[in-house]
């Protein structure tokens, strides 16, 4: 049964804050093969103007899919996470992330549709530091497969 569009615009409540700690984004710039100095040097971070390490872009896409877990879990939406893959992702940045940040994340149901016994559903996350301040938007893109005839 495809899932119900009433569920688009439905919100959750932000998520409790992720501590940014230079261990994770230096195991993740690592992870990712990426050896960009501001990742894993404070001083390198300083002289590009950020006032400690920074995490790779990427980096947010595991509190933003830990977040979305709402929407996954909720009972009432019927997603069979079974059948789910993940289809795409984006990211809008108003800084980059870093080590120190604490971080919490609201996400949205930006859209839903069929297609071919489908379902394709957006989540936006928007990510906000511990002032309140916008860090970086994502968009979570979810395919449920159709389920399999007999």
């Amino acid at each position: 049964m495809p899932l119900d569009q009433s569920f688009v615009g439905r919100s959750y409540p932000p998520t409790a804050p992720y501590e940014v700690g230079r261990e994770k984004i230096r195991e993740f710039a690592e992870a990712v093969g990426d050896a960009n100095p501001a990742y894993t040097d404070p001083e390198a971070a300083k002289a590009l103007g950020h006032p400690d390490v920074i995490a790779p872009p990427t980096f947010v896409f595991a509190i933003a899919f830990r977040a979305a877990g709402q929407v996954i879990e909720d009972p009432q939406l019927g997603l069979d996470y079974s059948r789910v893959v993940h289809g795409d992702q984006k990211f809008a940045y108003s800084r980059p992330v870093r080590a120190g940040d604490r971080l919490s994340v609201t996400s949205t149901i930006e859209s839903i549709k069929s297609m071919a016994g489908n379902d394709i559903m957006d989540v936006r996350g928007e990510v906000r530091d511990e002032a309140g301040e916008h860090v970086v938007t994502t968009i979570i893109k979810l395919v449920a497969r159709a389920a399999e005839e007999d």
